[in-house]
């Protein structure tokens, strides 16, 4: 299996995550099925249904971040410097809007678009990976073709 790039942030987080899970969601659950029984039929007990789907809900997440943190290949983005790549944070102006944006690239398990981490794999973060500043990149998107200028790049 291939390693899974991510931030110290990124792996903390899925660890807490993780943790949240084990340490709290899995027993409230198991409680609640507990719970559930006690009122006596199964078969029509929506609230022991409703239990067992969170906790096939909880189960399959818990294995899932069990997966990626066994793949995890944790990079610290302070020790990179040059052209971008993994881990480097890219201010960015939109050249039609002259809009600017930042974004931190980060693997696919820590990736959301709002909080500014940029999944690797997306079509902006693999047209940045190996300029530099003051460069100019175009992107097809959903939604056209977009031009951007590298405004700075920055380890943080």
């Amino acid at each position: 299996m291939d390693k899974i790039p991510m931030t110290r942030a990124g792996n903390n987080a899925l660890n807490d995550e993780l943790k949240q899970l084990k340490s709290v969601e899995r027993p409230a659950v198991i409680k609640a099925i507990a719970e559930a029984r006690e009122h006596g039929d199964l078969s029509e007990n929506a609230e022991y249904h409703a239990a067992r789907e969170k906790q096939s809900f909880i189960e399959g997440r818990v294995k899932e971040l069990e997966g990626i943190l066994s793949l995890a290949d944790v990079i610290d983005p302070t020790s990179l410097s040059g052209t971008i790549k993994f881990g480097a944070t890219v201010k960015l102006v939109d050249e039609d809007t002259e809009v600017e944006k930042t974004f931190q690239i980060v693997g696919e398990p820590e990736a959301d678009i709002e909080a500014g981490k940029l999944n690797i794999k997306s079509p902006l973060a693999r047209a940045l990976i190996g300029k530099e500043e003051g460069d100019s990149v175009e992107v097809r998107t959903p939604g056209g073709e977009k031009a951007y200028e590298i405004l700075e790049i920055n380890w943080i």
